[in-house]
């Protein structure tokens, strides 16, 4: 089964690039955008240029964890895509969980 509250199709990240907003912070950068539905979808994204597969994987889990605590105080019907940057390697998740927070200020959603 799967979860609803998660981006998967193309158009949908399609349509988040191209018509959404961004905010970007020291660890993460925020792609948003409303969607007329009475729940949040994310997506937690990280590239290459984060490192190699265990460092991927670190920051997704960093994002998501981050995303948990914060989920209750955030406005709901929103696409959010969590893209990780590089300065992330190495963090702890009290810095992601602020980096997180301050974005979402600065867009309005929290």
């Amino acid at each position: 089964m799967l979860k609803k509250d998660v981006l998967r199709k193309k158009s949908d990240f399609d349509s988040l690039y191209n018509k959404g907003k961004s905010v970007g912070e020291r660890y993460v950068v925020v792609f948003y955008r409303k969607n007329g539905l009475s729940f949040n979808r994310k997506a937690f994204l990280a590239s290459k240029k984060v490192g190699k597969s265990v460092q991927r994987n670190r920051a997704r889990r960093l994002m998501k964890e981050s995303f948990r605590k914060i989920s209750e105080e955030c406005k709901i019907g929103y696409d959010l895509i969590f893209i990780a940057r590089n300065t992330i390697n190495g963090k702890k998740e009290q810095d992601v969980t602020g980096s997180m927070e301050r974005a979402l200020k600065k867009a309005g959603i929290r």
